[in-house]
C-alpha cells in the first residue's frame, strides 16, 4: 500500500502519536467497558460470573502472549497492516460476542478473535512511535499511551448508558463495530518509521549520507541473548503479575472494610485518573532526568501503593493509594518503549518490544486469581497486597542491577 506522502509543516511523527492515541483510545476504551455488560449478560443468560469472567481472563492472557508476533509482524509489514487487520479482528471478536449464548462461544469471540485484534493495539502503536523519536521518546510514548487510560474514562460511561437504552447486546455491538472503523481509519496515518518518508527522527535536518550509512544497531538475535534484554524481561515481569489484582479486588477489598458499591466503584476511577497523570508525566521526565531514575521512582511508588492497600482502611486513604498505583502502574507501562529503544535501537523495535511484553505481560492474568485464592486462605487482602509490594520492590532491585550493567559497558 502506498504510504501517506511527507508535507510541509508540522513534523509527521507527531501524526503518528496522535493515530496511536486513537487506535489505544479506542482498543482500551472497548477493553475496559467489559466489565458494564457482565450484569447484563449474568442476567439474561444465567451464567455465573465465573463463566462471564473467564473468558475475559483467557482474552489479557492472549492478547498479551500474541503481542511477540504482532510485534514482529510490526517490523515485517509495518504498522499500518498490522493494525488494519486488529481492527477488524476486534470488531469481529467484540461484536460477535454480542451474538453469544453459551460460554463456549464467548470463549471463542472474545478470548480469541477480540485478542488477536488487541494484539495489535499496545506493542505496534508504541514501538511505532518510538521509531520517530529520540531525544522527545518519553514524551512521544507518554501522549500516544495516555490514550488507553482516557478510554479507560470515556467508553465505560458511554456504553452503561447505551446498554440501559437498548440492552447489553446492542450497546456491545454498536461500540465494537464504531471502534473497529474508527481505528481502520487512524490505521492510514501509522507509518513505520520517519526513513520512509524522507525524515529523521524528532524532525531533525536528515544527515546527506543518512540513507546509505550502515545502521549500527545489534541484531534481533543479540539482544534476545543480552542479560539486560533478560533484566528488562524479569524486572516487568515481577510488576507485571500484580497489575490487575486492584482492577478486580480493590472495589472488594473496599466492601470487606464496609464501603458501599457506588464508594468502592470511586477507586477504580481513582486509578484510572492516576494513570492518565503517569503515563504523562513519567515520559516527559524520563526524556530529563534519565529513564532509570523515572523507572525507579515508578516502582517505589507501586510498592507504596500496594503496601498502603493492605494497611489502610479509610475510603480517603484507599483513595490516595489507588492514585499512586494508577500513577505508579501508567508511568511503568509508558517507560517501556522508551526504555527499549534507548538500549536496544530502533531498528527490530516491535519485535523487542512485543517479545517483553508477551513474557512479562501474559501472566498478569493469573495475578487476580492469586490475590482470590490468598483471599480464600486467609479470609483477607492482606497477604496478597504486601506479596506484590514485595514484587514491587524486586523489581526496583533489578532495575538497578540493569543501570549498574548499562553503566559498565558504557564507560568500557
Amino acid at each position: 500500500m502506498n504510504q501517506p506522502a511527507a508535507r510541509s509543516g508540522p513534523f509527521y511523527g507527531w501524526i503518528v502519536v496522535a493515530a496511536a492515541f486513537a487506535v489505544l483510545f479506542l482498543a482500551y476504551g472497548l477493553q475496559f467497558s467489559y466489565g458494564v455488560f457482565v450484569t447484563g449478560m449474568s442476567a439474561e443468560l444465567g451464567w455465573s460470573r465465573a463463566a462471564t469472567a473467564l473468558p475475559y481472563s483467557l482474552y489479557v492472557f492472549a492478547y498479551s502472549a500474541l503481542s511477540a508476533a504482532t510485534g514482529r509482524a510490526t517490523d515485517r509489514f509495518g504498522p499500518r497492516q498490522v493494525i488494519t487487520l486488529g481492527a477488524v479482528l476486534l470488531g469481529l471478536g467484540w461484536g460477535s460476542s454480542a451474538l453469544v449464548t453459551t460460554p463456549w462461544q464467548l470463549a471463542i469471540s472474545l478470548g480469541l478473535v477480540a485478542a488477536l485484534g488487541m494484539s495489535v493495539a499496545w506493542v505496534p502503536c508504541n514501538a511505532t512511535v518510538a521509531r520517530w523519536f529520540t531525544r522527545r521518546r518519553g514524551a512521544a510514548v507518554a501522549i500516544a499511551s495516555s490514550g488507553a487510560s482516557l478510554g479507560n474514562f470515556v467508553v465505560p460511561p458511554l456504553a452503561g448508558m447505551l446498554m440501559v437504552a437498548w440492552g447489553w447486546r446492542a450497546a456491545l455491538g454498536i461500540i465494537a463495530l464504531a471502534s473497529a472503523l474508527a481505528m481502520l481509519a487512524a490505521a492510514r496515518y501509522m507509518v513505520r518509521d520517519p526513513e520512509t518518508l524522507g525524515l529523521a527522527p524528532d524532525g531533525d535536518p536528515l544527515p546527506p549520507a543518512a540513507a546509505a550509512a550502515p545502521t549500527l544497531e545489534p541484531a534481533l538475535a543479540e539482544v534476545r541473548r543480552s542479560a539486560r534484554f533478560l533484566l528488562v524481561i524479569a524486572t516487568y515481569f515481577c510488576s507485571w503479575l500484580v497489575v490487575f489484582m486492584p482492577f478486580v479486588h480493590l472495589p472488594a477489598h473496599a466492601a470487606d472494610l464496609g464501603f458501599g458499591a457506588a464508594s468502592a466503584a470511586s477507586l477504580l476511577s481513582a486509578i484510572g485518573l492516576g494513570g492518565v497523570a503517569g503515563r504523562l508525566s513519567a515520559g516527559v521526565a524520563s526524556d530529563w532526568l534519565g529513564r532509570f531514575p523515572a523507572l525507579v521512582t515508578v516502582f517505589v511508588l507501586q510498592a507504596a501503593s500496594f503496601a498502603g492497600f493492605a494497611a489502610v482502611d479509610s475510603l480517603a486513604a484507599l483513595g490516595v493509594a489507588a492514585l499512586v498505583f494508577g500513577f505508579s502502574y501508567g508511568g511503568g507501562v509508558t517507560l517501556l518503549p522508551p526504555l527499549c529503544g534507548d538500549l536496544f535501537g530502533r531498528t527490530h523495535m516491535a519485535s523487542i518490544v512485543g517479545v517483553i511484553f508477551a513474557v512479562a505481560g501474559a501472566p498478569a492474568a493469573f495475578g487476580p486469581y492469586a490475590a482470590g485464592w490468598l483471599y480464600d486462605l486467609d479470609g483477607s487482602y492482606q497477604t496478597a497486597f504486601l506479596g506484590a509490594a514485595a514484587l514491587n520492590l524486586t523489581a526496583l532491585l533489578l532495575t538497578l542491577v540493569l543501570a549498574v550493567n548499562v553503566r559498565r559497558v558504557t564507560r568500557s
